[in-house]
């Protein structure tokens, strides 16, 4: 399939950055302008060969298959280099005249990943370079203006607003520019272009610009360019981290993801049950003051409290009419089966009691163990009153939702008796604080009349047993 062509607004803008970036790179190459910019190309060689070799390494056929994808992709879809990277043009900025700084960053942009497939690759690789070399040029610039030429021999807390105010103009440059090029390429309205990319970007810009002032520190130090590049080992142990971090994360949520979407499945007269009982879990972990982990785990335990659910049998959660006492024990094992189902999954941690204990009662009438009062974990005594709450408060195929008003007086009514009083007070301050606003749980399609009756027989008062 052929591309599509490249409108001709985009192809002016590219070319104006292409020019641009002529005209400041000129007086670094120029010999009548030497003298006013003092090149020094040992420098801009060695930071030049040192930014290329950065920018090449993720595309390297021996090693881009082994980076993970978050540390070797730019920081940003833009003209950015690579996260870990950022520091080499901005010490270039700092230790270089803007023409120069320029030309040290130039051979490397152009060697760089560009995001967004295969279409118009060498436009976007012309645009990266031109982009990062005027980025590159204005730092340089406003460090020049608020600095001078000697300004790394200067006491180091007077290096600090100089090196500060040249990351911020790099990445403000970044920044606009970045929305420019959406504006002239893809017709994006300014305001979608440039929202929330300033903010976005300034904080790590800022960060960076003082591993940047860092490398150039060492750069000119008694040990050299060697002890330079020393800096970029942490930034790229730092960018390994949050990388394997985010993707444990990702697999966290998909895990809980599809654990939930495979009970949705099987059980579809409760759809939206399990999310609404983790988002009430977390406001009563809340309310009690629980630390983020704490928090964390209790709505994974409201999120996956049913999971058990997979392990009975579909005839008889469909089934017509009344249930068995059989059928009925059967369907009491759902917490068993549950908390067999997640033993094995570490992040979920406090979760996998609540799982188990969440159909315990403080009188001992719950089950599968028949526990009492403070021998129930503290959050399957949240999850209850969150379950029992959700359970009031959604239309199901059978009935009508309760009033949350009504709702909270049967929670109090059963507080000290059958849930904890604690609990149901917490949930009902942030309830008065916040409201509440349950889905139809039964969504989508009405649901076939058997099915319907089983749900009945299951929750006969309209509370979850």
């Amino acid at each position: 399939m052929r591309e599509r062509p490249l409108p001709w607004s985009a192809r002016t803008y590219i070319g104006a950055a292409v020019a641009g970036c002529a005209l400041a790179a000129a007086p670094g190459l120029l010999p009548a302008a030497q003298g006013l910019t003092r090149t020094h190309w040992p420098t801009v060689a060695l930071l030049a060969l040192a930014y290329a070799a950065c920018e090449w390494l993720p595309r390297c056929p021996l090693l881009a298959h082994r980076m993970p994808k978050e540390i070797s992709a730019p920081a940003d879809p833009g003209g950015s280099p690579p996260r870990w990277a950022t520091p080499l043009p901005l010490a270039a900025a700092l230790l270089l005249p803007p023409p120069a700084a320029l030309l040290a960053v130039l051979p490397g942009a152009l060697l760089g990943r560009t995001a967004g497939g295969r279409p118009h690759r060498a436009a976007r690789r012309i645009w990266h370079a031109a982009q990062l070399g005027l980025a590159v040029w204005t730092a340089a610039l406003v460090h020049h203006l608020l600095g001078s030429a000697d300004a790394l021999g200067r006491p180091a807390p007077a290096l600090l607003l100089p090196a500060l105010a040249a990351a911020a103009a790099f990445s403000l440059f970044l920044t606009l520019s970045d929305g420019g090029v959406l504006v002239a390429a893809e017709g994006c309205s300014p305001r979608a272009a440039w929202r929330g990319r300033l903010l976005r970007g300034l904080v790590p810009h800022l960060v960076h610009g003082l591993a940047g002032l860092m490398t150039a520190l060492l750069w000119v130090g008694p040990y050299g360019p060697p002890a330079a590049l020393c800096v970029l080992m942490p930034m790229v142990t730092g960018c390994w981290v949050v990388a394997q971090y985010q993707r444990e994360r990702a697999a966290h949520r998909a895990t809980v993801r599809a654990l939930v979407q495979a009970v949705d499945i099987k059980d579809r007269y409760t759809r939206g049950h399990s999310e609404r009982v983790g988002r009430a879990s977390a406001l009563i972990a809340a309310e009690l003051g629980m630390d983020a982990d704490r928090t964390e785990a209790l709505r994974l335990a409201g999120i996956l409290h049913d999971v058990g659910k997979l392990g009975v049998p579909t005839r008889i959660l469909r089934k017509a009419g009344p249930l068995t006492d059989e059928e009925r024990r059967i369907i009491q094992l759902h917490p068993e089966y549950g908390h067999e189902m997640v033993r094995g999954i570490s992040f979920l941690g406090e979760a996998r009691a609540a799982i188990l204990h969440h159909h315990e009662r403080l009188d001992g009438s719950g089950y599968p163990h028949g526990l009492r009062g403070k021998e129930i974990p503290e959050t399957a005594r949240a999850v209850a009153v969150a379950d029992t709450f959700d359970a009031m408060t959604s239309t199901r195929s059978y009935r009508r939702a309760r009033p949350v008003a009504e709702a909270v007086a049967e929670l109090r009514r059963c507080a000290g008796r059958e849930l904890d009083p604690r609990m149901v007070r917490a949930l009902v301050r942030a309830l008065e604080r916040g409201g509440w606003s349950p889905a139809v749980t039964a969504d989508g399609p009405a649901p076939d009349l058997p099915a319907a009756r089983t749900a009945a027989a299951l929750d006969p008062t309209g509370r979850h047993r």
